[in-house]
Parts: C-alpha cells; sequence; structure tokens
C-alpha cells in the first residue's frame, strides 16, 4: 500500500472531475484524481461522441451567466491544447408555444437579452422542411449553440491538467474517505492518499461517497442512437440545426450529421428511475428504439433508417432536476458536485472552476445559489 500527500484530491476523472483538476492544477495546487475506471470511460455520464451546449436555457433563466462562462472557458481550453472541442450550430427548440421548452428558452432569451427567431409553423416548414409537426408547435431557433466532442473535452481537461502538474490514477476505485479537521484521508484498492482538500465529483457514484447526502440521488438508463438518413447532406449543420422537441411522444434532442454514422437522437428522461449505478443495463436493447422510431416516424420521417450505433449512458437525477453543488455540510474542506440530471456536461469547463473556489476558499464569486443542497431540507 502507497501513500501520499497532496493539496487537493479529486474523487472521479469525468467531465467534472477532469475540469476541477485542471482548475486546481493551474492554480498551482498538488492535485491528485483518482478514477475507478480507464480515462475516459464509457461507462458514466461522460461519452457519447458529442453533447449539446446552449445559452436561452430553458430550465431556468439562472443558468444563463454560468454558460456564458463556461463558453468562454471551453474556448479557451482549445487554445490551450491546440484541440477543436466547440462547433457553433443553431439550436431550435420545438414544442407549443405554452410548452416547458418552447416557453423556457424564450424566457431566458428575454431575461438575458438574447438573440433568438422565434418560427411560426409555416416558416419553420419553409426554412427546415425536414421537420414535420402540425399547426400547433412553432419553433424557436437560438444562434450561440452548438456541440461539444464531449471524450475530446474529458482528455483536453487531463491532459491539461497534467500539463501543469496534477497527478491522475487510472482504474484505482476509492473504498473509503474520512475528514479530520483539515486533513483528508481517501482509502483506494491501491493505497492510501492524504490531502487538505478533497472534491467529489463522482457521477452515479456520487450516492454511495456522499452517504446520507445523497440518499435523494437517483440514476436513469439513456440510450443515445444514430440512425440512417434519406440524404445526409440534407441533415448537415448548415442546413439543419441541433434541436429540443417536446411532443406527445416525449422530449427527444437530435445533432446534425457529422459523420457516417448519421442522425444522433435521444429521448430526454422517460425512462425509470433506479437507486444505483449497479441497476443501469449498458447494454443497448431492442425496445430502446421503439419511442425513438416513433418519434422520428411522426416528426422527422427522412431519418428513420437502419440503426448504425447505439450506447448507453447514465442520468443522475435531483428531485428537481437541477444540480447540486456546494460544500459538504459537515466537513468544510470538502466540496462536491453531484446530480447533473441529464444537462449537465456542457457546465464542465465552468464547474471546475467553481468547484476549485469552493476548495480553495469555501466560496465563489459565480452564481451558484440555486444549486445548494439546502434547497432538499437536508441540513
Amino acid at each position: 500500500m502507497t501513500s501520499n500527500h497532496y493539496d487537493v484530491i479529486v474523487l472521479g476523472v469525468g467531465g467534472m472531475g477532469s475540469a476541477t483538476c485542471f482548475e486546481l492544477a493551474r492554480r498551482g495546487r498538488r492535485v491528485l484524481g483518482l478514477e475507478q475506471f480507464p480515462l475516459v470511460h464509457d461507462r458514466g455520464s461522460s461519452h457519447g461522441q458529442t453533447r449539446i451546449i446552449r445559452t436561452a436555457y430553458y430550465e431556468h433563466p439562472n443558468y444563463v451567466p454560468l454558460l456564458r462562462r463556461a463558453f468562454e472557458r471551453w474556448y479557451e481550453l482549445e487554445r490551450l491544447r491546440g484541440t477543436h472541442l466547440l462547433t457553433e450550430c443553431g439550436c431550435m427548440s420545438l414544442g407549443r408555444p405554452e410548452c416547458a421548452v418552447v416557453a423556457g428558452v424564450r424566457e431566458s432569451a428575454a431575461t438575458h437579452g438574447l438573440s433568438i427567431d422565434v418560427l411560426d409553423p409555416q416558416n419553420l416548414r419553409d426554412r427546415f422542411p425536414q421537420f414535420r409537426f402540425d399547426d400547433s408547435y412553432i419553433g424557436v431557433l437560438e444562434h450561440q449553440a452548438g456541440f461539444l466532442y464531449v471524450e475530446e473535452c474529458v482528455r483536453a481537461h487531463i491532459e491539461a491538467a497534467r500539463a501543469c502538474g496534477a497527478t491522475i490514477h487510472a482504474e484505482e476505485p476509492v473504498l473509503s474517505w474520512h475528514a479530520n479537521g483539515n486533513a483528508i484521508t481517501v482509502t483506494t484498492s491501491k493505497g492510501i492518499h492524504h490531502a487538505a482538500k478533497l472534491v467529489i465529483t463522482a457521477g452515479p457514484w456520487a450516492m454511495q461517497l456522499l452517504a446520507q447526502y445523497g440518499t435523494n440521488l437517483r440514476v436513469m438508463r439513456q440510450t443515445l442512437l444514430w440512425f440512417s438518413t434519406t440524404d445526409d447532406r440534407a441533415f448537415q449543420r448548415d442546413r439543419f440545426p441541433i434541436y429540443l422537441a417536446e411532443s406527445p411522444e416525449g422530449q427527444f434532442y437530435g445533432l446534425p450529421v457529422i459523420d457516417g454514422f448519421g442522425h444522433k437522437v435521444a429521448r430526454h428522461y422517460g425512462a425509470p428511475e433506479l437507486t444505483t449505478p449497479d441497476q443501469i443495463d449498458r447494454q443497448p436493447q431492442a425496445d430502446d428504439e421503439v419511442p425513438v422510431r416513433a418519434f422520428l416516424n411522426a416528426h422527422l420521417p427522412q431519418v428513420n433508417g437502419p440503426l448504425r450505433k447505439a450506447q448507453t449512458c447514465i442520468y443522475t437525477l435531483t428531485p428537481d432536476r437541477h444540480f447540486i453543488i456546494d460544500v459538504h455540510p459537515e466537513f468544510p474542506n470538502v466540496a462536491f458536485a453531484a446530480g447533473f440530471s441529464g444537462h449537465g456536461f456542457k457546465f464542465a469547463s465552468v464547474v471546475g472552476e467553481v468547484l476549485a473556489d469552493l476548495a480553495d476558499e469555501g466560496k465563489t464569486k459565480l452564481p451558484i445559489e440555486m444549486f445548494w443542497l439546502g434547497r432538499f431540507g437536508m441540513l
């Protein structure tokens, strides 16, 4: 068994953890990142080729300042690593005017002065004939949006962290952690590590690492599917946007065709909530296609070709579907982020900055008040 001393230990080196390792290391902290799986793995929530990033956030206007900062940080990471991570592309929200997706985007745009185009049913058909919606649907096109290459983002943060001196250990599961005054002890399958501070960014496994403070978290199995189209050129990003659609079949999202796998589309939520990540079936099943094909048949008939690729991922859910980012109620030298509820990856670049602030000073100037754990009455 080995024993080592660090300024900060980060548990979990996926989207949030890799960004946190980088941000702490660039500040001169001696950082250890511990990952239970191989680095840039496909067992959690930070994989699947692409993730949408958008600014007119329908989930709540309070996210918008964080998104603006996230864009800045992604562009900075691109420059530092010389790696393309973010492709800009318009994002279309589709639904009836009163639905959560459409009304929420319009509210965020109005609150923060964001540029959007509101398309009535005829304009929607004229500009984007790939969609098939009846006259009760409208589209809201936002311009400050795009998609992130998710695995490349995690890899870039890890490489940037190491370039700043961070130590990253893969395939080293954490068995336990203890806080005692100003000291942290983490026991893993390979040794014992000591630090002054601890940051927990363990995705679905935060449920166990946070003990009683993770009891209100749930996990949900989600499937990402790529389908053939009748003509991939019609679904390139110069002709077709990212989209979020609220329909009778459920909420769905999709991205333009960027390679030989075709159109990526998935259902957002809609699956059973489970209590541990061990309950997740990681193999795609034939039934996973059923709700997605129903949506495609109804609203994107040119996409509903053979399935070319499928992957599963995990949502970690809070009761209100907003994030938890906080300092541990019992240990002020422990910070954590959890429950990103299927819409968190785009924030990873700024969440790393927030968690580094919390580890360093116990507070941050960035607006995260709506993410305190105390809103659930658990303190």
